[in-house]
């Protein structure tokens, strides 16, 4: 499929064009469990902070088992099944409403071309869990913050018992609200602007989406999150997904800026 390969090769060209001297790229992460040999205890107890709540905190990146392998000639990257099209898993596939079916194949046969991963855009929230760059969370009193090295960019989870915004300004990442039930912070996220993508495929989001998350630690290795969207305009019913991510240690996020001496935009075609 065209639009996988202009993304996908943009994220690769970014994977390999960094320098091996370049700063921090090989700078111990601390306060690593370790094993009796040294090595990383990733199946320990996930950390707490002070408070006693799972701490999320730390560098992580999508977890690709069960991926897609996409060859660049020169290496092989496997990339999140979720990448591609986000109900991948799931049983059944999609609840589309025609229009919405539609809008996802006419993207397809477009070639993918306005895919705004491709363009140097702002993702939706869920090509942003299943995006292969890195993501840095960094969980405070009140606010959870998430830190994406695609673009430079970032977002806001509060946790300081506010509201969500009853009539907000529609925008690429939402508003989102987190409330702790148990071990498990559960995030509702609403005030979407139109015309989002939920995957390199094309699956649309309205403006009238609400997404909720279920972000869990099991170990220190590991993220969990859960996600439901329950957009009634674009589905005849809500539908869940599971996205697993991974500790990234000993490294840090690299400044990209996708539109910085970018020559592909001009080569996407459409059908």
């Amino acid at each position: 499929m065209k639009a996988i390969v202009v993304t996908t090769s943009v994220v690769f060209a970014a994977l390999t064009a960094s320098p091996v001297i370049a700063q921090w790229l090989k700078y111990p992460t601390a306060g690593v469990p370790r094993l009796a040999d040294g090595r990383p205890n990733l199946a320990a107890p996930a950390p707490r902070t002070a408070d006693g709540k799972v701490d999320f905190s730390g560098l992580w990146e999508a977890d690709p088992t069960g991926g897609i392998p996409s060859d660049f000639g020169a290496a092989v990257v496997t990339l999140p099944a979720e990448f591609e099209n986000v109900a991948a898993k799931l049983k059944g596939g999609l609840p589309y409403r025609p229009w919405a079916l539609d809008l996802r194949n006419a993207r397809q046969k477009d070639n993918g071309k306005d895919n705004p991963d491709g363009l140097c855009l702002p993702l939706s929230i869920l090509q942003l869990h299943s995006h292969p760059f890195p993501r840095r969370i960094m969980q405070l009193p009140g606010i959870m913050a998430i830190l994406y090295e695609k673009d430079v960019d970032y977002r806001q989870i509060f946790t300081d018992g506010r509201p969500l915004p009853v009539d907000p300004n529609p925008s690429w990442f939402g508003y989102s609200s987190g409330a702790w039930d148990g071990d498990t912070l559960v995030v509702q996220t609403s005030g979407f602007r139109d015309g989002l993508w939920a995957d390199a495929t094309g699956n649309p989001l309205t403006e009238a989406a609400k997404v909720t998350e279920r972000f869990h630690r099991p170990t220190f290795g590991r993220l969990q999150i859960d996600i439901t969207v329950d957009d009634a305009r674009a589905y005849t019913a809500p539908w869940t997904i599971t996205l697993n991510h991974r500790i990234k240690l000993d490294t840090e996020l690299l400044e990209y800026v996708c539109l910085e001496n970018d020559k592909s935009r001009a080569h996407f075609l459409g059908k």
